[in-house]
């Protein structure tokens, strides 16, 4: 199914934040959604979920560090439990499993509590539970800034994997043009609390349009790093 959003806007303490935006997603679309520190890209993705929420449509949203998710004291099969009585999804342990393979956390214990599993592992667990429910949407806000790059790289391969044969939408938000460039077929560019530039990754690499979008091309030394 489509998604069209319209009129999305945040104000705080009486400044906009976040213009009135409207957006469109296709089924199983990557959308990359870039910009500067404060540009208003992760203002307009939980704006995103919230309105989609409201809608009663299935959206999962994954935050930038597992320990926005996770509480230390509980362990990982509580999370796991928590998510699907949540979501009202019934528990299903081979749908899980399934998850957990393709994007290898099956070997972890899930009676163990997220300190005793790396970060990555913690991270693509918060990946898992977006997963839950077959969502919609899945909206990524800075998911790799708290991994090294390498182990960011193997994380978003593995979820590109998964997704690949699924009308799952992705928007991946994140003021990293490279790990974007590498991921989605179509960028979206954030200054001041507006889209600037929407159009395909190859188009806005080639020739950026706005300020902001060159200066985020400005410097390529990003196409030698793996993520």
């Amino acid at each position: 199914m489509t998604i069209n959003i319209t009129d999305l806007s945040a104000i705080r303490s009486g400044r906009t934040i976040l213009h009135p935006t409207s957006l469109t997603l296709a089924p199983g679309e990557r959308v990359g959604l870039v910009g500067a520190s404060g540009s208003g890209k992760s203002t307009l993705g939980h704006a995103l979920v919230d309105a989609l929420r409201a809608q009663g449509r299935m959206v999962a949203h994954v935050p930038q560090s597992p320990d926005e998710a996770l509480d230390p004291l509980r362990s990982m099969g509580f999370h796991w439990r928590e998510a699907e009585r949540a979501l009202g999804a019934s528990p299903d342990p081979a749908e899980r499993d399934a998850i957990f393979a393709a994007l290898r956390i099956d070997g972890g214990d899930l009676r163990k509590r997220p300190w005793n599993w790396s970060r990555g592992m913690q991270q693509r667990f918060v990946i898992a539970m977006a997963l839950i429910g077959k969502p919609l949407l899945i909206v990524l806000d800075e998911p790799t800034s708290a991994l090294d790059p390498v182990v960011a790289a193997n994380t978003m391969e593995l979820l590109d994997t998964y997704l690949s044969n699924r009308r799952t939408a992705c928007l991946l938000i994140t003021h990293d043009l490279g790990l974007a460039a590498r991921r989605v077929e179509r960028l979206m560019v954030m200054d001041g609390g507006r889209i600037v530039e929407d159009t395909p990754t190859v188009r806005l690499l080639d020739a950026p349009r706005t300020q902001a979008a060159r200066a985020l091309c400005a410097h390529r030394n990003w196409l030698a790093l793996p993520c």
